[in-house]
């Protein structure tokens, strides 16, 4: 049990964070073909635009929740937030986006799965992707149950601390974990594995991401004639 422990805590962060940006960057140039979305809006639109927006903007507010809440060192927040308060904002975030999350990306999946067009066109891995992504958002809003059975902040501290000293590279992470209970545990395993298949998967398309878009001074355009 603890070889198990300090493998995925330990040693596994940093295997499929190797693989996350090794494997994406590979992929970026050997197979810039497949560096796609592989969206399957055009072959059927009914009920895409709010599974599609449901779970976008769910996912990237739980990205977004997770970098800061999980990097964010405690001494930044505690003169004006206390570890308890920071957790019950986690949980109300956490719930309303992982909420999104689910209800878009549950949608995304019948759809993939009962539209004979859309399934026709699903590969194995899209449909393998979207269901852990779905299992994933499950998992999270179940921690929010057990998250609430520690409301002074203690079980997000810890869970802070383990993600700190993985990005910071110093060693003994897991045991920053000690009476973390086994849903967390399970949700920070899928959520690694996530990073692993990355690369393999339509998922790099996030890469691609027009940001670029957002900040350009001008845009020129043609008239037509």
């Amino acid at each position: 049990m603890e070889f198990l422990n300090r493998f995925f805590f330990d040693i596994y962060p940093y295997l499929a964070g190797t693989v996350f940006l090794v494997g994406s960057w590979l992929r970026y140039d050997y197979g810039q073909y497949s560096w796609r979305a592989g969206s399957s809006q055009m072959l059927s639109k009914k009920g895409m635009r709010l599974a599609s927006n449901l779970f976008h903007i769910g996912i990237i507010g739980i990205l977004l929740g997770h970098f800061v809440g999980l990097l964010t060192p405690h001494w930044v927040y505690e003169p004006f937030l206390t570890a308890g308060e920071k957790q019950l904002l986690a949980m109300g975030a956490g719930g309303v986006f992982g909420a999104m999350t689910l209800i878009g990306g549950a949608l995304l999946l019948k759809r993939r799965l009962t539209n004979e067009r859309v399934r026709a066109t699903s590969s194995f891995a899209d449909i393998m992707i979207l269901t852990l992504l779905v299992v994933q958002a499950a998992l999270g809003l179940t921690t929010i149950l057990f998250s609430a059975q520690h409301l002074d902040g203690s079980e997000m501290l810890k869970l802070a601390s383990w993600a700190q000293s993985i990005v910071t590279f110093h060693g003994g992470a897991s045991q920053h974990l000690d009476g973390v209970a086994i849903i967390f545990r399970l949700h920070m395993v899928l959520g690694m594995t996530l990073f692993l298949l990355f690369p393999f998967c339509r998922l790099v398309h996030i890469w691609s991401a027009p940001v670029e878009y957002l900040t350009r001074r001008y845009q020129l355009v043609r008239n037509r004639r």
